[in-house]
Parts: C-alpha cells; sequence; structure tokens
C-alpha cells in the first residue's frame, strides 16, 4: 500500500485531466475506431495510455491526435489488472479511466462523470452502457453469490439488476468497461488486484471500495456503446479464466466475513 503511494506521487496530478488507459490484445482495429471517437467527442483534456499486450502493427499514426497518446508495448502478456496498475502510474491526470477497446463513444462522458466526485463518498463512476442495439446493457450489478450465479447459469436471464432511470444510482457494482476513479481512491485501494488475471478484478475493487466506506456511482446522463466479445462463452481458456477469477473472489469474501466474526468474538 504504502509503495503504491509513493510510486503515485511522484509529481503533482494534472486537476484538470483524465488518464485513459485502454489495452490491446490484438484490437488495434477496435482502438482505430475508440480513439477517432475520442478525438472527435472528447473536449474534457485526456491523455490516452495504450498497452499493446501483444505485439501488432497498428493501422493509424498515433500523432495525428490533439491528445498526447503513450504506447506501451509489452514484451510478455500481462493480465487485465496488471496492465491497468501499470498505466495508472505512468498517468498524471487526478482523475484515472479503465477503458475497453471495444467502447464506441458518441458524445463526450466526462463531464457528467466527473461531477459525480463532487460527492466525496463515490469512489469510481460509470455511464450508462449500452449495446449496438441501443438496449441498456447489465452493467450496474449486485454483488454476485453462488445462488446467484447457479440462477443465471440455468435459466439465462438478460434484464438488468437495477432500474436505470435519469438520476445517478448507486450499484454494488459496474463492469470494468468503463470505471473512472479519483486518482487518490485508486492508489489508497492499491489499484486492481493483480492476482486476478481475467475477469473479477472490477467485482473486486468496488467489494473493497464498499469495504473502505465509498460508494459506486453509475450515472446515465454520460454514456457509451460496448460491443461485448462475450470470450467465455466460446473459449475454453477464457472459460477456466473466468471461473478461476470467480473462486478467488468468493475466497475473497469468505476471508473477510471470517475476520469479521473474529473480530466480533474479540469484541
Amino acid at each position: 500500500m504504502n509503495d503504491w503511494l509513493e510510486q503515485s506521487s511522484g509529481s503533482a496530478a494534472d486537476p484538470d485531466r483524465v488518464s485513459i488507459s485502454v489495452i490491446s490484445h490484438g484490437h488495434a482495429r477496435l482502438i482505430a475506431s475508440l480513439l477517432a471517437d475520442i478525438a472527435v467527442h472528447v473536449r474534457t483534456p485526456i491523455e490516452v495510455i495504450l498497452t499493446l499486450n501483444l505485439p501488432e502493427n497498428l493501422p493509424f499514426e498515433p500523432a495525428r491526435f490533439a491528445f498526447p497518446l503513450r504506447i506501451v508495448e509489452n514484451a510478455a502478456p500481462k493480465g487485465f489488472a496488471a496492465n491497468q496498475n501499470a498505466a495508472f502510474h505512468l498517468g498524471r491526470g487526478e482523475f484515472f479511466c479503465a477503458l475497453n477497446p471495444d467502447i464506441r463513444i458518441e458524445r463526450d462522458p466526462f463531464p457528467e462523470l466527473l461531477k459525480c466526485f463532487q460527492d466525496r463518498s463515490v469512489g469510481v463512476a460509470a455511464p450508462l452502457i449500452r449495446n449496438p442495439a441501443g438496449k441498456i446493457d447489465d452493467s450496474a450489478r449486485r454483488f454476485p453469490t453462488p445462488s446467484s450465479i447457479l440462477r443465471k447459469a440455468l435459466f439465462y436471464r438478460t434484464e438488468v439488476d437495477y432500474p436505470i432511470k435519469d438520476e445517478t444510482i448507486y450499484p454494488d457494482w459496474v463492469a470494468g468497461m468503463f470505471m473512472v476513479f479519483r486518482r487518490d481512491v485508486f492508489a489508497a485501494l492499491g489499484g486492481f488486484d493483480e492476482r486476478y488475471f481475467l475477469y473479477y478484478e472490477d467485482v473486486n475493487l468496488c467489494a473493497r471500495l464498499m469495504l473502505a466506506g465509498k460508494r459506486v456511482a453509475l450515472c446515465p446522463s454520460a454514456f457509451a456503446v460496448h460491443d461485448a466479445r462475450r470470450q467465455s462463452l466460446r473459449s475454453l481458456r477464457y472459460l477456466r479464466w473466468h471461473l478461476s477469477s470467480m473462486m478467488r473472489y468468493f475466497l475473497f469474501w469468505a476471508g473477510h466475513l471470517a475476520r469479521r466474526r473474529i473480530a466480533g468474538e474479540r469484541n
């Protein structure tokens, strides 16, 4: 934790800037579309840290964009959490945004998202997410339980956990496709848990925010489009990662509950 705070305070953060981190696993064409969206629609001061987790050729010239774009090429692939944490340490914005390459932006979402942080209890803010057909995605969810996972597996459902209207809502967690953090809050938590290679890093981080007394906010006046890959439904390797991350998350909660019980017995 102390190492994180020291690494994150090497120089003063830019109070007006959002550091956007995007990880590519051979998604260069998707990222080209995303960067074009950002160039056209985003007027909030930003910088983009693009991490190439696998060797690939970019179908665009980085210097063409007006915003700062830093490209990191990994010598060996890393997990989602490790890549996002590394990008966080490179960024200098007061706010840090983890953004999927398959997100499309039609209007600057950041002014509305940053308003959420006027409430100091908010630890992470996310926009409303729709799929390409315009349907609201299930990006705001209740914490998973073994029974809820079983129900979803047996009776696949598409309804959202939280009704979305005009007001900001405060779900248990929001999906990691588009998350915005205040820099000091992300640093204090130690970022994403790097023991998760893929999947459930977002659930775990929101759970740790809750335990730290912070809330998760979803702001419907900010929105984006997500063309979900759903790799775990098609790839055995991704399914294994999904299941192992799920088990790690449940063990995390079991450990937390055990510590609370022991603390209660001592008191």
